[in-house]
Parts: C-alpha cells; structure tokens; sequence
C-alpha cells in the first residue's frame, strides 16, 4: 500500500461507514474521545455479531509482545471475511520490531487496531512511522483549542438534529472545557432532556441539564467587564465565592487572558473600526463574535490593557503561590476585577 499522509477523524468514519477497512489502524494522541471512537466503532460494525467471539481480539498493550500481537494478526479468520484485533494501551509494547516487520506485510484479512493514548509515536522512529503509513492509517487525535469548542458543541447538535444559541454553546464550552468526553456526555444528557417538539438549547436548559448558572457564570462575568459593568461584575464574583464548585480564579484566568490578548490584537486590525474586519484578523468564527471586541475597544484604551495583562499574569502567578503567602483565590479575583474596571 502506498505511503499516506495523515488523516482526519472525520476521513477515517467516512471510509469505515462505507464499508471500507484498511489492514492497520495506529490511532495516537491526547485527545482519547476520537481513539475512542474509531476503535469503537470497528469493534461494533466491522464482524457481525455472530462472527465476534472468533475473531474478534481484545488485549492490553502491558500484557503482550509485539511478537505476540503480529502472531495473533497474521491468523486467518474463523468463517468470517475478516478478523479483528484490537490493542488498547499500546504504547506499552516494550520492543516493536516485530510489529514493523508484520506493518510491511499486514494480513489483508485482518484489522489491527492499536490505540495509543496520552502520547504518540517516538519521533525518532522514523522507519516505523514510516512502515505504519504504508501498512494503512496513522492518526494523531489532538486536543481541541478552546476557541474551537463552541463550533465543535454546534455540530454535535445539529447532527442530532438540535439547535443551541450562541450564549449556550460559550456556557457550555467555559464551565466543561475541552474534555470531550465529559462535554460529549453532557451534551447527551441536555438532548435527551428535550421534548420531541422543541429541539433547542437555551440558558434555561443548559442550567437546569449542566448546572451552570444562567445568570451567574463565566460568559456573563466576561460580559460586565467588556461592558464595564462594576455592580453585575461584583455579584457574580460573590456568588463564586459563595459557591466555589461554580467557579473559580483557575478557570476564568485563562479566560480574561484570552480576551485581552485578543483585544490587543484588535487594536491592530487594519479595518478595526468594522466589526466584520475585526473578525477577520482575528481570525473568528463570524463577525457576531467580534462584538466584544469592538464593545472593548471603547471601553479600554491600549494602554489599560496592556497594563490589565500585566495585572492578569500578576494574578496567575500569585494563585499559584508565588510572593503570595496567604491571600486566597477568592481575594486575587476581586483585586484583579477591581483593576480591571477602575
């Protein structure tokens, strides 16, 4: 088989729901949800049930050889078109020369899943990667930016037929970040929730589903500062502190850091006084996004913030403990809030 280069989730579920396996799958990377989901996937649609107990393999990377995994794979399967073998933990595998040498003849009637999670193949392994290309598919599942959550929560939903506003994906995305696997879940548990007639999420749902506050939350504190709205800023920096598990100094850190950067960055838009440009430099979804930008641009000089990033690395390093004894978290929020909106 010819060398390839590597390819999407989204390439590799389109070939396995036409029917389409190849010899060897290495699925690598921090993002398990996707490893997750392609091994999954072969395990549940590549035999038919009746073939499974055969030909279908399961083993852990620590408890085999490579040796051993390439012997498995080169058996012919039982009264079936084709056999399943699938490696979970494989970067466990101690030696793999052995592996090499079955990727450059993989049996073309077996499909060797390996899945390798939290990491990926050794970068000085040329020679294997190379042998793993040329066998069938290598994949590295990366972890999603955080600026790609809310396009991702959108079509989640829309291919389940649901619909979600723009203040709901951002909730969601703040308060469960980029665990795909938690943030999978919950969404599975928000549609579930919906009655057959009415397929949106709103704020109301994303509450009452999720737990987060639709008043009280990330986006709307994001919202008061943007806005320069010291009285909203203050109640919801108190109910944070009322109610920790709501929210803490650790998550919304990051985002004010990202916020400002970004409205740095705006200042040097070379269309900065039209929403749509702003969006386009700073590369986001639709110019709707923008609006906090131009809203910011308004309310803060260059000068603030500049002087309100400095303020949040400040921040950050103090909540991590350094030059700072004693204050708590709760107590940084509000000297940074205080900062920022006087």
């Amino acid at each position: 088989m010819a060398e390839q280069k590597t390819v999407t989730y989204e390439d590799i579920m389109a070939d396995l729901k036409a029917g389409k396996y190849a010899p060897v799958y290495y699925l690598m990377g921090e993002e398990s949800y996707y490893i997750d989901k392609i091994s999954d996937y072969i395990a549940e649609h590549a035999l038919a049930p009746e073939e499974r107990d055969f030909n279908q393999t399961v083993v852990f990377g620590s408890d085999v050889t490579a040796a051993q995994v390439a012997d498995v794979a080169r058996r012919y399967p039982m009264m079936a078109e084709r056999q399943v073998v699938i490696v979970k933990e494989a970067q466990n595998i101690k030696q793999t020369d052995q592996l090499e040498k079955y990727f450059k003849q993989p049996s073309p009637q077996t499909v060797l899943v390996l899945c390798h999670k939290n990491g990926s193949i050794d970068g000085r392994k040329r020679e294997y990667v190379k042998a793993v290309k040329a066998a069938g598919v290598l994949f590295e599942s990366k972890k999603l930016r955080d600026r790609d959550l809310p396009a991702f929560i959108e079509r989640y939903l829309r291919e389940r037929q649901v619909s979600i506003d723009p203040k709901s994906t951002q909730l969601i995305s703040d308060f469960i970040g980029a665990d795909l696997s938690r943030l999978t879940s919950e969404l599975d548990k928000v549609i579930i929730s919906l009655p057959q007639e009415d397929r949106r999420v709103n704020p109301q749902v994303v509450e009452d589903q999720i737990g987060v506050s639709k008043d009280f939350n990330s986006f709307e504190l994001r919202d008061a500062i943007v806005n320069r709205n010291v009285f909203k800023a203050n109640q919801i920096i108190k109910y944070f502190d009322n109610n920790p598990k709501a929210g803490s100094i650790y998550s919304f850190l990051p985002m004010l850091f990202n916020y400002f950067q970004n409205l740095m960055i705006a200042y040097y838009a070379p269309k900065r006084q039209s929403q749509e440009g702003v969006a386009e430099w700073l590369e986001l979804r639709s110019p709707w996004a923008a609006k906090d930008y131009m809203t910011g641009m308004r309310n803060f000089t260059a000068m603030k913030v500049m002087q309100i990033i400095s303020k949040i690395r400040e921040i950050d390093a103090k909540s991590k403990g350094l030059d700072n004894p004693n204050t708590p978290p709760g107590e940084l929020m509000k000297e940074l809030i205080f900062y920022i909106l006087h």
